[in-house]
């Protein structure tokens, strides 16, 4: 539940004055920064009948409407907050209660913020009318169109509205009827014929039809709005289009995803969902030429690429529907990790990441808001020295590591390459009573302050001295960096190892992030020499590759080979696993990767190792990657990577 401060709405005479000036201050396109915030409850979609179509196609309506008018209204200023996503995990919570209510204390960024509560969709769109020039309209019998129109909505400053003349439909509502938005943009024809359809050539453009109207709707959106520059393309967002009304109860009711949409729009970004596989149709599509999907992926991939002239990395929001599409769980050939690792080798191609709002904890609601969090200028941490470790007894004076039997653990604390898995789990996972008892290094990709930077602005503000940050996979984001070499697969462009350098410095810089966590190569080339002289740039504490001897000191860089996931719900069956695995290698440090497990986890899991073998450590970041570092020194062979 809301808190009764937050309940409280603007009501009589004062209220009448308050919305009176709102009116005005929108009326005159103003910022808001000092007007009431804006509350809609969205909740009211979640607690629909999957069995029934009128209810899902509504919950898909109202999300997608409110969601476009959002990323439009909060695109310069912090004005309208939607409340939506509740924990997964503490039953009765709102992930989105908690983070509005953290920073309304009195004292707080939004102390002195009043709250507007709006009640009714038609209600809330018309009261940020101003802000908006009409609608965009899509096609429910060509999904795709539904993606479309949140990068035409972003582009112009439309609501997204789903075409559907029935007297309860959104559109009878908000075009038929109500505000009588006018239609900027047909998806479809006006009188419900489809606009695109797979066949002759793709409407308003001099081009013949990829045989799937699917693809059409995404290449007519390429020429229109991302080669014609009316896109920031450097920003992208891959979540699942209106094929979703076919099967909702494939994953978590909100895995629509469309609330995720609000930043992206605010963005200016380009909206897609399609298949990574060259070798089978798609499977929402099963009638299209196989590879299809893959072709105009690669089409929109590098008309981004030439409109950000190949310097700036391009943001892309979101992770392939794995539950609904593309996947041997959907008919497809290929399983959901190959899906992933297809997709990131890629994008990563045409220098793009993905910020992977990935099913489970995928959805998130509110970023366009947060993004206007004011952040310091940046965030340090202290690095080890060797005085310290020699005073701790793991460094003798003349710089020998004293191993003495000891096997060196750290753990990789992930996966937090995503703003949504970020912005939903602090609740539970950060917050748990037991974080701090032990060390853990906490792997955040550094770039999620795009979108969630009140989330990682609290962490610091409230770490222990047990907590120590590093970078997630792989850096400033999710990409595969053995695509960035030179010759590149995929695409043949230029090699993109400069550009990734200057953008992950900057974000390692003022996170004081020194280390990369973990590097997936996946389906990608390993590092290469000059891949290596990128991370030693903005990385030079340590990074964690798959690909890459065991041992290896890269200038003055140490690199670990990746271990093992240990993911066991059980710490006792866990530290089993670890201790096995300790066993099988050849050096005292070993690195761990662990996803979403609760401090907790991490303490029985130590004190299981502990009273197991008193000769496992686990370390803190810097003593572990220092002492590695130190380690290679005394041991050329294994600094040259020939263990």
């Amino acid at each position: 539940m809301l808190s009764n401060g937050m309940l409280g709405v603007v009501s009589g005479w004062k209220g009448i004055c308050v919305m009176a000036a709102f009116r005005v201050a929108l009326a005159n396109g103003a910022a808001l920064a000092e007007e009431p915030i804006g509350l809609f409850d969205l909740r009211y979609t979640l607690k629909i009948d999957l069995r029934a179509p009128a209810q899902v196609r509504t919950a898909w309506d109202h999300c997608h409407a409110a969601a476009t008018l959002q990323g439009i209204v909060n695109r310069n200023a912090p004005n309208l907050y939607l409340l939506f996503v509740d924990s997964q995990v503490l039953p009765g919570r709102n992930v989105d209660e908690y983070w509005m209510d953290k920073f309304r204390r009195p004292g707080g960024w939004l102390g002195k913020r009043k709250h507007v509560i709006h009640k009714d969709i038609v209600e809330l769109i018309e009261r940020y009318r101003p802000f908006i020039h009409g609608a965009v309209v899509y096609d429910t019998d060509v999904p795709s169109t539904s993606n479309v129109a949140s990068t035409v909505a972003g582009a112009e400053n439309l609501v997204a509205v789903r075409y559907d003349p029935s007297p309860e439909s959104l559109y009878h509502r908000l075009v038929l009827e109500g505000p009588r938005l006018p239609v900027r943009v047909w998806l479809i024809r006006p009188d419900g014929r489809p606009k695109f359809t797979g066949s002759g050539d793709i409407p308003d453009i001099q081009r013949p039809s990829t045989g799937s109207a699917k693809c059409d709707a995404y290449v007519w959106m390429k020429h229109r709005y991302v080669d014609a520059g009316r896109c920031d393309a450097a920003y992208g967002a891959y979540y699942i289009d209106a094929h979703w009304l076919r099967k909702p109860g494939a994953s978590v009711l909100n895995h629509h995803t469309l609330t995720n949409h609000d930043f992206f729009v605010s963005r200016r970004a380009f909206f897609f969902d399609l298949s990574p596989w060259s070798d089978e149709p798609a499977t929402d599509d099963p009638d299209q030429k196989p590879g299809t999907d893959y072709e105009v992926l690669k089409e929109l991939l590098l008309s981004a690429y030439r409109q950000t002239e190949g310097d700036r990395i391009i943001h892309i929001g979101g992770f392939p529907p794995w539950a609904f599409k593309y996947t041997q769980r959907a008919g497809g050939k290929h399983g959901g990790v190959p899906t992933e690792w297809e997709y990131t080798r890629i994008i990563s191609a045409y220098n793009a990441f993905q910020d992977a709002d990935a099913i489970g904890y995928g959805a998130m609601a509110n970023a366009s808001f947060w993004a206007h969090f004011p952040l310091k200028t940046s965030y340090s941490q202290k690095w080890v020295t060797r005085r310290q470790l020699v005073e701790r007894g793991y460094l003798t004076e003349d710089d020998r590591v004293q191993v003495d039997g000891r096997q060196f653990v750290v753990l990789y604390v992930g996966d937090y390459d995503a703003a949504s898995w970020v912005y939903q789990r602090v609740i539970d996972i950060w917050d748990h009573p037991d974080r701090g008892r032990v060390p853990l290094m906490w792997c955040i990709s550094p770039v999620l302050d795009r979108r969630v930077p009140m989330a990682m602005h609290y962490m610091r503000s409230t770490a222990t001295a047990n907590d120590y940050f590093a970078a997630a996979d792989n850096g400033a984001g999710y990409l595969n960096p053995g695509m960035l070499q030179e010759p590149r697969g995929v695409s043949g462009l230029p090699g993109g190892l400069e550009a990734w350098a200057d953008h992950c410095s900057a974000y390692y810089a003022k996170w004081g992030v020194t280390i990369t966590g973990f590097v997936i190569d996946g389906y990608a080339p390993g590092l290469d020499e000059a891949g290596l002289d990128c991370y030693a740039k903005f990385s030079p504490n340590g990074i964690v590759p798959q690909k890459v001897p065991m041992t290896l000191l890269h200038g003055n860089m140490p690199v670990l080979r990746a271990g093992w996931d240990v993911n066991h719900d059980d710490p006792a069956e866990a530290a089993r696993v670890i201790l096995e695995r300790i066993k099988l290698r050849s050096i005292p440090f070993h690195w761990f990767r662990n996803i979403l497990k609760s401090p907790s986890w991490y303490v029985q899991v130590h004190d299981k190792l502990h009273a197991a073998d008193a000769k496992v450590e686990l370390l803190d970041a810097p003593t572990f990657f220092e002492l590695y570092r130190t380690y290679l020194k005394n041991h050329p062979q294994a600094a040259r990577g020939l263990w």
